[in-house]
């Protein structure tokens, strides 16, 4: 874990738009988030401040236009959320969490069937995953 604080769901939501950008200016992060949903342009400034301030993106000058691009990759941020929500919620066991997902998620027999093929990886000895190629499944 990090002593990085979280990140709440308007955060996240810019954040994310970043990390499929790239890099982008408040002008372009608002273009994004306005054809989704009515967010005023002082409010991405905003979300944009806290980001940088907690260390998930970073800011340069370009001209007189901010240029915000991301520090932190979305696969770190996505274990440390999944980390704390399961040390938080479950106790620190994964478990629990994932019975829950499958049990209550609208999980479709493909999904299934996906899900049967990673555990079926994660069962072979040392070595042979790497080894073993994904076929078509039944």
């Amino acid at each position: 874990m990090t002593d990085r604080p979280g990140l709440s769901k308007a955060e996240t939501e810019v954040a994310r738009i970043l990390w499929e950008k790239g890099s982008a200016s408040v002008r372009e992060i608002h273009e994004s988030l306005v054809a989704q949903r009515a967010i005023e342009f002082k409010t991405v400034q905003t979300y944009l401040r806290r980001l940088e301030s907690k260390g998930y993106i970073r800011a340069k000058l370009v001209g007189r236009v901010r240029i915000y691009s991301p520090r932190i990759k979305p696969a770190t941020v996505i274990r440390e959320t999944v980390a704390d929500l399961v040390d938080r919620l479950f106790g620190g066991k994964m478990l629990p969490l994932m019975r829950h997902l499958i049990e209550d998620g609208d999980i479709s027999p493909g999904e299934i069937e996906e899900l049967r093929a990673v555990i079926a990886r994660l069962d072979l000895p040392k070595g042979a995953a790497n080894s073993a190629k994904p076929g078509p499944t039944k």
